[in-house]
């Protein structure tokens, strides 16, 4: 059994079952491992803010892995440990081509989410049913967002698009790919396009704290579930896809566990931390 030191979950599709709950299990799983001084935290596409209590509540979950790498913060301090956002001109490069693409943007930035007022009131319709709800309470809405980019155009850490269908979004992603080939770009979901800055992913951020912690890439362990979990997979010295992962992310993973909905996650844990 490799000495498994740091584990990285995603939260959609992997913590979470489909009724976005953490389930007695693997609750039972995640504190029994920070009780052996495993650092166990949330490795996400979201902001800082909009993790969800029911992980970072878990008493001893110390760090957040945020913005799909871009940003890690400890929770007790506040303090951000890594810190990777867009060189500014590639942030507003981006943001020009995204705009001229259609879709819901939104823009994160120092662990918050910004979006329209627009979007937030006319274009719902294109966030999943059972996304909505965190959609709403997480989003900050702006008036004018050329006037919030340029304001923070140096601090941009990602960002997530949301398309009508794959058609809409595939448009947008080869738009991206051809103007920026070097941006890091992935999706958690149908419709779903997230661009970070070149290098910067799950993969990044979490050897990135592993070395902050001292610990070696070996002791690291990564679970997840789709295109944004890929580089983070590739990179833990310890990858595993769930079973309701996509097939191209079962193949890159060192092992595979049950699905979501069977605690997958707990079963993880329990056969290679526990």
């Amino acid at each position: 059994m490799q000495d498994i030191r740091l584990v990285a979950l995603d939260l959609d599709g992997t913590v979470f079952n489909d009724k976005k709950e953490i389930t007695p299990r693997t609750l039972a799983a995640i504190r029994n491992a920070v009780a052996r001084g495993v650092a166990v935290l949330p490795a996400t596409g979201r902001t800082a803010s909009g993790i969800p209590a029911a992980f970072t509540s878990i008493p001893g979950v110390r760090y957040a892995l945020t913005s799909n790498g871009a940003s890690v913060v400890d929770l007790q301090t506040g303090q951000q440990l890594v810190k990777q956002p867009f060189a500014t001109a590639d942030a507003l490069k981006i943001y020009d081509i995204l705009a001229r693409n259609g879709g819901m943007m939104s823009i994160f930035i120092g662990g918050k989410s910004y979006t329209t007022r627009e979007n937030a009131v006319h274009h719902m319709d294109v966030v999943p049913e059972n996304l909505r709800e965190y959609f709403r309470t997480t989003r900050v809405e702006v008036e004018d967002m050329p006037a919030t980019l340029q304001a923070h155009a140096h601090e941009i850490e990602k960002y997530s698009m949301l398309y009508h269908n794959e058609a809409e979004r595939d448009a947008a992603w080869r738009a991206v790919q051809q103007a920026c080939p070097d941006m890091e770009l992935t999706s958690s979901l149908p419709g779903n396009m997230e661009i970070n800055a070149p290098g910067v992913t799950k993969g990044s951020g979490l050897l990135a704290l592993a070395a902050h912690l001292g610990l070696r890439r070996e002791q690291t362990m990564a679970v997840g579930d789709s295109g944004n979990d890929r580089a983070m997979i590739e990179a833990a010295g310890l990858g595993v896809a769930m079973g309701n992962a996509t097939d191209d992310i079962k193949e890159i993973a060192d092992a595979t566990t049950d699905d979501n909905n069977h605690d997958g996650v707990a079963k993880a844990i329990e056969k290679y931390v526990l």
